[in-house]
């Protein structure tokens, strides 16, 4: 663990229909910034095996810019195959505008689930990730998009370009070794996945390091985090939730002060120098018990 290490919080996006409270959510973000928190962070989940209500990613990051002054936002992650890189880009371009430079993006190849529902093809899903990334970076980086690519051909201009030059930090995702592999070709950092077991998460910071040595770059030249599922005191209702979604809740940082500190720190050790907690329920208590007696241990 180091001094450098940072932590973010989730940005709460689970409402059913109608209880979505806007005051409360407001409070929430300007006390996760008055916390001192690095940044707040959604993800991505349009659709899913059961009905599961998560407002988007974008909408959410967007409302709570205009929450906080100095709190970062970011998504982790986007699931850029199913969306046009040329509306994404544009959206993140508007936002890092809007939020004078905070915005963090998050992109990950995704499964091969629901492709259909997007009218996208499985063949070619790998290229069709990284031509996607490659397309975004002009948009955001060059005057005029000459842009002739396998899914793409582009001849126009986009303006604005983000705020944040060359681009906001792009972070990228994935399970398996090929994708983190990936991340360190096209990103400027990684992001494991709250589905990954601290174990895993070491393996492939591993593969970062090595896949760092390889393409002869700095390793503080890039940074990785993980989303940790995280709940402080009782921990049967995230272990529900996420043995609904993942079928297993041992995933989760839970219990006593004393054990969220063991695993956190096991998660720091592992090479984590942003650690993004997502308690998924009760997340303004939540956010009190992390400041109060959590991160304090881990930051001495």
């Amino acid at each position: 663990m180091t001094q450098t290490t940072r932590f973010a919080v989730s940005i709460p996006q689970q409402y059913a229909d109608g209880t979505f409270d806007p005051a409360a959510f407001r409070d929430y973000l300007r006390r996760a910034e008055e916390l001192g928190f690095h940044s707040a962070w959604t993800r991505e989940s349009v659709l899913a095996p059961a009905p599961l209500p998560v407002l988007g990613p974008m909408e959410a990051m967007t409302y709570a810019a205009a929450c906080t002054e100095r709190l970062r936002v970011g998504c982790a992650v986007f699931i850029s195959t199913v969306h046009s890189p040329l509306h994404l880009a544009k959206s993140i371009s508007t936002l890092d505008q809007l939020s004078r430079g905070r915005l963090e993006v998050g992109v990950a190849l995704g499964g091969r689930d629901n492709l259909a529902g997007f009218g996208v093809s499985p063949e070619g899903l790998v290229s069709r990730f990284t031509e996607g990334i490659e397309l975004m970076k002009t948009c955001w980086t060059e005057p005029k998009v000459g842009f002739d690519g396998r899914f793409w051909q582009v001849d126009a201009a986009m303006e604005p370009k983000p705020y944040q030059k060359p681009h906001p930090p792009l972070w990228i995702g994935g399970h398996k070794p090929a994708a983190v592999r990936r991340a360190v070709r096209h990103g400027d950092g990684f992001f494991g996945a709250g589905g990954a077991t601290t174990a895993a998460f070491a393996e492939q910071v591993g593969i970062v390091r090595d896949e760092l040595a390889r393409a002869g770059r700095e390793p503080g030249s890039f940074r990785i985090a993980k989303r940790v599922y995280v709940s402080v005191g009782d921990d049967q209702r995230i272990s529900g939730i996420l043995q609904r979604i993942y079928g297993d809740a041992s995933i989760a940082v839970a219990g006593p002060p004393e054990e969220c500190v063991r695993g956190l720190r096991e998660v720091i050790e592992a090479g984590a120098d942003l650690v993004l907690l997502d308690p998924m329920v009760d997340e303004p208590e939540q956010l009190e018990l992390l400041a109060a007696d959590v991160l304090p241990a881990l930051q001495n």
